[in-house]
């Protein structure tokens, strides 16, 4: 294993540790309707609307590479997944291998896996929603020790003030979890599952067994049931140092953005960027580095990246 050093979220503390195992692959679901965002999704995916000074996709696809995983899979619909190819293209200026999938109806989640089935061949993998943002302190710790995990599967858990929303953790007296109950009109607790999801290799022959739920989907709760009752499912729990932001909605999108601007101005440092992330992980060198920033130099963005080179600014993986 190479060692490098790293930052926690806060730039605070230097840490040594081993570089991620490059085994586990990602899928990266950029499809849907985005029916809570219309009329802006009337004639574009919401997963390529801005969220400040990126497309959305890049804070999900950022999620992944910091999780050292370097093969992902972009799962879209059929009228939008050119437009992802011209906006992330292979993934070789970030040291990374993107491919493409179509989902031709927006059948769940879990369709995902059966989509990707050949991509993920005997691999374990980590499926991330295009539309969650996470960020904080001790985030990196989370996808390292799940990525760690060579069995069962991990799911994040997040106190939310609307639950019914989503998929939510039942416990029982003990505290032990018993069920997740999806979209529940009687919440049986304030803790959503979030949009990313790390599975063993069996999540294929899981998938394989789903019927659709009573909306005509493949659900992905139906998967971590499963997991759930063969004693694999491990959940960790996002406290108050780890931000999990769902732009689904308007107020929420609006939300993303105010979060990453005032984050971004005050720090001066930049959230999800993938040539930022590539460059600190070793997967590309300054010289691809400044390469990059000069094709973007017209903009705060480029000017960011050549700033990293000029001042030399190493604090940290961010995300």
């Amino acid at each position: 294993m190479v060692k490098f050093q790293i930052k926690d979220q806060n730039m605070n503390i230097y840490t040594e540790a081993e570089e991620f195992q490059v085994r586990r692959k990602g899928i990266l679901l950029a499809g849907g309707q985005g029916k809570r965002l219309a009329p802006l999704t009337n004639v574009i995916s919401k997963q390529l609307m801005p969220v400040y000074d990126k497309p959305m996709i890049y804070y999900s696809l950022t999620t992944l590479m910091l999780c050292g995983i370097k093969d992902i899979l972009i799962v879209s619909d059929p009228v939008n997944v050119d437009l992802y190819r011209q906006l992330l293209l292979d993934g070789k200026q970030w040291g990374i291998n993107i491919s493409y999938a179509i989902q031709e109806k927006p059948e769940g989640v879990a369709q995902s896996v059966l989509i990707g089935e050949d991509f993920i061949d005997s691999s374990p993998i980590a499926i991330a929603l295009g539309d969650n943002i996470f960020h904080g302190n001790d985030l990196i710790s989370l996808l390292r020790s799940a990525d760690s995990l060579d069995k069962g599967s991990t799911i994040f858990a997040y106190a939310v003030r609307d639950p019914e929303n989503y998929g939510v953790l039942k416990f029982d007296n003990s505290g032990s979890i018993v069920d997740i109950v999806e979209k529940p009109k009687k919440p049986p607790s304030a803790y959503a599952v979030t949009g990313l999801y790390f599975y063993d290799n069996t999540v294929i022959e899981k998938a394989k067994e789903l019927v659709p739920s009573h909306r005509g989907e493949l659900e992905i709760t139906d998967i971590n049931i499963k997991y759930l009752n063969d004693k694999l499912l491990n959940v960790e729990i996002m406290g108050r140092g780890i931000a999990w932001l769902d732009t689904g909605t308007i107020d929420a999108l609006q939300e993303a953005s105010q979060y990453i601007r005032t984050l971004e101005n005050r720090q001066g440092l930049k959230v999800g960027s993938p040539e930022e992330i590539a460059w600190r992980q070793g997967w590309i060198n300054d010289q691809q580095l400044e390469k990059l920033a000069i094709n973007l130099s017209n903009s705060f963005y480029g000017e960011y990246l050549i700033k990293l080179l000029q001042f030399e600014i190493k604090d940290s993986f961010i995300n």
